[in-house]
């Protein structure tokens, strides 16, 4: 049976308002229509829904039952709709974000507050990774944009804009004040006790090149799973630590750290707003890539 879903529409506010004229009046449409319209579902049904009342109708025991499912139906529809519509004014919803410690610190922490401060009712989830997961995940779907650090191989179906940039340093405590005032070569940093971020990250894959573009190898003493620990550690004399430098900003700031003097400075790179070419972002997402100023 191919029964119309505007039918059992008219069906609903005819029953729960028991009057063909003001569910006329509710839908916007005339009373014979109205009138056209149950007609029509009845003969398909093969029964009678309504009880002519001298004023309006009366549910048939057949229709009573017709309606306490047709209305559970219809009201979750209205419901449904009422959560997209909220969604799109931002009123309800979510926005999925990656970001690795260095960028959620760097760049995106102002724009969460203040995302959540114009919109408090749209829930905010961050999926803390390094680039490669964050990259992952916005593959699959399950966010809706990552800020990564660069550099990262192009792909075909992500969009990458530049939105910062981040500069790697070598920092030692005052156990090492020695080397305050010597300029490094790449030669001389690849035999010092390091303390460097372990395998896996963008940033580590970026210290590497550096030095192996010069023909060398960089042996760590220390490979950790945070730039936090590399700065305590390092502040501690446990090593010369690489990190971007907003980490250990404060540190240099308090005396605690020394940036080391670098023949060749290790080049900057950029922060980067990562996008999927083609998979749709929720309205929550897009208005918050907007308030970051960003045009896509």
């Amino acid at each position: 049976m191919n029964i119309n879903l505007e039918s059992y529409r008219v069906f609903y506010y005819v029953a729960k308002l028991g009057s063909f004229s003001q569910a006329a009046q509710q839908l916007c449409i005339s009373q014979p229509a109205v009138s056209q319209s149950i007609k029509q579902l009845e003969e398909q049904l093969g029964g009678v829904l309504f009880s002519r009342m001298p004023r309006g109708v009366q549910l048939t025991s057949e229709g009573a039952v017709l309606f306490s499912y047709i209305s559970q139906g219809y009201e979750y529809f209205m419901r449904a709709e009422k959560k997209f519509r909220e969604m799109q004014q931002l009123e309800a919803g979510e926005v999925r974000i990656g970001a690795s410690d260095m960028t959620m610190q760097f760049y995106l922490l102002p724009h969460l507050e203040e995302f959540h401060r114009q919109y408090p009712k749209v829930r905010i989830q961050v999926s803390n990774a390094p680039t490669p997961v964050t990259l992952k995940s916005l593959h699959n779907g399950s966010i809706d944009f990552g800020i990564i650090s660069g550099p990262v191989s192009e792909a075909d179906e992500f969009r990458m804009i530049p939105v910062g940039e981040l500069q790697d340093i070598f920092v030692a405590g005052e156990r090492f004040s020695h080397m305050k005032e010597q300029i490094y070569t790449p030669q001389q940093l690849s035999q010092l006790p390091v303390i460097m971020l372990e395998h896996g990250t963008t940033t580590r894959r970026y210290i590497d090149r550096y030095f192996s573009d010069r023909g060398l190898t960089l042996e760590p003493e220390l490979e950790l799973a945070t730039s936090d620990l590399i700065v305590k550690l390092a502040a501690r004399g446990m090593g010369i630590g690489c990190v971007v430098e907003g980490f250990a900003r404060r540190s240099i700031d308090s005396g605690t750290l020394f940036p080391l003097k670098l023949q060749e400075p290790i080049p900057k790179r950029q922060m980067l707003l990562a996008v999927h070419k083609k998979l749709m972002m929720s309205a929550a997402g897009t208005q918050f890539i907007q308030l970051m100023g960003i045009a896509l």
